[in-house]
């Protein structure tokens, strides 16, 4: 990791203190910024758009680009975002393009079993096997967190392989069929997750955690989940729906962070916050409310009120204030400034308003 970030010692110190909600001089806080490197890494064009998100030669020159041309300073964990994982998609048909991966919309025969299962002898599976062995053989031992391949819950990958709406409809009509459904293929998720996490760990000593986007690293294994088909949902709907599977991925390891999209999913937050397990929750506004920052305030100290970290990206200029508001001891920011002299700044000046 210190190939990247030297100063990960100190980085790993804070980010296990705030793990076990405890404050040093200031709160955890991750700035990047771009760092100009003389002769980057080139970065090829690839073959096609399933080639962009899958090929391991490609995505392995990519984590090198983005590596290497990223300021990591405080908090900030040296990672890449692996999307691809997501053709682990429990028979759905994954299509791609340059943005993100989607899927095929399946019809399902509710007199039968559930289609929503995983088959380890897919040609998706050994796709995104291949890709992780690769990246795991660039970290090497401790070159970067390669974390835990990025997969879909069941809940949010089923909605999508059927359609938003026969997905919502289902939970009405063949409410067992769906709940079935739903946890077996939250377990096959799971079996899936357990088999990545094993490559990966033989030959790296950081193998699990979120990695790339809102990167998180605990001094323990934990495991992240979401379900963004939830602001959809009643209370009810989500307590006998999605708290299943967020159970069995506590039970997995017994700690889960959360990520909770928009202000239509802030309805769960309290049953969220009732879930034992539950350690962190990242919160992501709508595009229709504003960013994070003092505007969610109410919010973020109900979630550190419960005894959990609020994690959350905000804009440079919401540092400050909410540095000054809310609780050291359970709050991680993330952030991007202009140069690492504007981080290094950032940094110092985060010191000064803990100081209360």
């Amino acid at each position: 990791m210190q190939k990247y970030k030297p100063d990960w010692p100190d980085a790993q110190r804070r980010l296990t203190a705030l793990w076990h909600h405890e404050c040093l001089d200031r709160p955890c806080l991750a700035v990047t910024a771009p760092r100009v490197v003389e002769h980057p890494t080139p970065l090829p064009e690839p073959a096609d758009d399933e080639a962009r998100w899958l090929d391991p030669a490609y995505r392995v020159a990519l984590i090198r680009r983005v590596l290497e041309t990223t300021w990591w300073g405080g908090e900030a964990v040296p990672s890449c975002h692996q999307q691809g994982g997501w053709a682990n998609s429990l028979g759905a048909v994954p299509r791609f393009d340059a943005k993100t991966i989607w899927f095929e919309t399946m019809a399902v025969d509710f007199e039968r079993p559930s289609p929503f299962r995983h088959d380890p002898s897919s040609p998706w599976s050994a796709k995104v096997r291949r890709l992780m062995t690769a990246i795991a053989a660039e970290a090497g031992r401790d070159g970067f967190l390669v974390g835990s391949p990025c997969m879909l819950p069941a809940n949010d990958l089923i909605a999508m392989a059927m359609g938003t709406q026969e997905f919502l409809l289902a939970l009405v009509d063949h409410p067992d069929w769906m709940a079935a459904a739903i946890l077996e293929g939250a377990k096959d998720q799971l079996r899936v997750k357990r088999e990545l996490q094993g490559l990966v760990r033989e030959r790296c000593d950081f193998w699990y955690g979120n990695a790339g986007w809102m990167a998180f690293w605990a001094p323990v294994p934990f495991l992240s989940a979401q379900s963004d088909v939830s602001c959809m949902l009643s209370p009810e709907m989500f307590d006998r729906f999605i708290v299943p599977e967020l159970e069995i991925i506590g039970a997995e390891c017994g700690a889960l962070r959360y990520h909770l999209d928009g202000g239509d999913a802030r309805q769960h937050l309290p049953r969220l916050l009732d879930l034992p397990f539950l350690r962190v929750v990242q919160y992501t506004p709508a595009p229709f409310e504003p960013p994070n920052g003092p505007a969610h305030l109410e919010m973020y100290r109900r979630i550190q009120a419960a005894g959990k970290i609020v994690h959350i990206q905000v804009p440079p200029a919401h540092v400050e204030p909410l540095v000054r508001a809310l609780d050291p001891a359970f709050l991680m920011l993330e952030t991007h400034v202009a140069t690492p002299e504007e981080g290094e700044q950032l940094l110092a000046q985060c010191v000064r308003w803990s100081r209360r």
